[in-house]
């Protein structure tokens, strides 16, 4: 199964500017876990890169990105072209 998701960010604005691309990284993971309905998730380190990008406090207010899952019931997530 593939999708392209648009996971917004704005809600990890919210929390102190110190902790933001860490929370990110972590609220991808659950959104992917959430739709994709998977126990284990992947994440590709483009995707970690473009969230890290402006630094710990400046991540992006969305990002779009393509969720692959396998057999195993393992989710890859890369970001979209």
């Amino acid at each position: 199964m593939e999708r392209v998701y648009t996971i917004p960010l704005r809600k990890v604005k919210n929390v102190p500017r110190t902790i933001r691309a860490p929370r990110a990284i972590r609220f991808i993971r659950e959104f992917m876990k959430r739709h994709m309905k998977a126990e284990e998730v992947k994440i590709d380190r483009s995707v970690n890169e473009k969230v890290w990008e402006r630094g710990i406090q400046k991540i992006p207010p969305k990002i779009k990105v393509k969720a692959v899952k396998d057999e195993d019931g393992v989710v890859k997530v890369s970001l979209a072209d």
